[in-house]
């Protein structure tokens, strides 16, 4: 962005208008399989079915509290741009509530040019990606939407090649027989088990050409587990263990293959990681780990033990035209416990939200009807209107040994979900 004549050329540079964006979003959704009180459902907690939500039958919601808000600053200085942004959404409160509650999104500034740029605040995860497109406001299956404070170094390492480091503010979650814990939860009045040590460490890095996009990213943190000073026996209990990552997606174009394909694309991602469960928050409620801490005749011999978990995604983007199109995707997750997690008391909280096997299928028809096709890019334009079908099954670990008294051992829904989205 180049300064306005009228503007000074120093070295403390120059500022660039401001920038108000955001969006009004109406969504809507109807549940053909079971009560699920939310907008915004976290496939990990779907109703199980016998459960008392199935037996209640379907339901039908509207909101508008995933409304957008945020204003963008560019200043032009000698080390490079200085862009800040604050960001904003009123999905802050109960999904059941009207009372739309704000809440911080992001809030950040970077610094430096096209060839490297630092950034310090509240961002988006390096670790996040949604892969296909969708309508529901959720943290769907294998996907990550995680904002959080870091520091981000960003450079330029070759034609086409992006490299990235983030150093992010950590989260320790784990699962024992006593419930789920993070740092900021309770346990009998008491301050949490669950403790933060170091930050997190991630790294990315992105190829694009042509229409094409390769990515591959990594993390790498430390759990942390202590007892002293709570209300965890046995008292003075100190447990560390190392977690880590990998994600590799790809976008590819169809035109690739055939001009007629126009504007389609396919898209895959895989992983694998060891303790990373809170970077996938649609498929595990606190289940970076596992601990067998509390179990009859463990004492002070606990383990704190990285939840293996592993998983693929598939999806196609296709356009009908340059107004309507659709996505359809698979996913799959898969999550690995120790064998004492079957000690868990059945029906419990602990018991109930160890989903093993979890699968999702979307699909969906998107108009745009300000949509523009410009140097082989698509931008949406100003409003979309859609309508999406959702498909959602977990399998507990343990079955229906493990769910007794709540439900049978698996949960299924299917939801209709219709959203209006108006960009400003």
């Amino acid at each position: 962005m180049r300064c306005a004549p009228t503007c000074p050329a120093l070295p403390s540079g120059c500022p660039a208008p401001t920038r108000l964006y955001g969006f009004a979003k109406l969504s809507g959704f109807a549940d053909l399989s079971g009560r699920n009180q939310t907008d915004a459902p976290p496939p990990q907690t779907i109703p199980l079915a016998n459960s008392a939500a199935t037996q209640q039958g379907s339901e039908f919601g509207m909101t508008a509290r995933f409304s957008r808000l945020g204003v963008d600053t560019r200043t032009l200085t000698s080390m490079g741009t200085l862009e800040t942004r604050i960001e904003g959404d009123f999905g802050g409160g109960a999904p059941t509530s009207t009372n739309a509650v704000f809440r911080l999104r992001q809030a950040w500034a970077e610094l430096g040019t096209e060839q490297f740029r630092v950034l310090f605040g509240q961002a988006n995860s390096l670790w996040n990606e949604g892969i296909f497109e969708t309508l529901i406001d959720a943290t769907n299956l294998n996907q990550s939407f995680i904002r959080q404070a870091q520091v981000r170094l960003t450079g330029r390492l070759a034609t086409g090649l992006t490299g990235m480091f983030s150093i992010e503010a950590p989260e320790t979650q784990y699962t024992s027989v006593a419930g789920v814990f993070s740092p900021g939860s309770t346990f009998n009045g008491a301050p949490s088990p669950a403790f933060n040590a170091m930050p997190d460490f991630l790294g990315r890095l992105t190829y694009r050409h042509d229409g094409m996009e390769i990515d591959g990213r990594a993390v790498v943190r430390q759990l942390s587990l202590r007892s002293a000073g709570t209300a965890a026996a046995p008292p003075n209990v100190s447990l560390n263990a190392p977690a880590w990552g990998l994600a590799l997606h790809a976008r590819v174009p169809m035109r690739w293959l055939s001009p007629a394909f126009g504007q389609d694309q396919v898209m895959g991602m895989v992983y694998y990681g060891e303790g990373i469960g809170r970077y996938f928050a649609g498929n595990t409620s606190g289940q970076d780990a596992l601990t067998n801490l509390g179990l009859p005749g463990v004492g002070g011999n606990a383990s704190l033990d990285p939840l293996p978990t592993y998983g693929v995604i598939a999806a196609y983007r296709r356009f009908w035209t340059d107004k309507w199109r659709s996505n359809f995707a698979y996913s799959y997750a898969r999550q690995d416990y120790p064998s004492y997690a079957r000690q868990f008391a059945p029906g419990s909280v602990s018991a109930v939200l160890l989903n093993r096997d979890m699968q999702q299928v979307f699909a969906n028809l998107i108009w745009s009807p300000f949509a523009e096709v410009r140097n082989g890019t698509f931008g949406s334009g100003w409003l979309d209107v859609g309508v999406e079908y959702l498909f959602t099954r977990r399998d507990v670990y343990g079955g229906a040994a493990a769910t007794a008294g709540v439900g049978a051992g698996n949960a299924i829904a299917n939801r209709i979900v219709f959203a209006a989205t108006g960009r400003f």
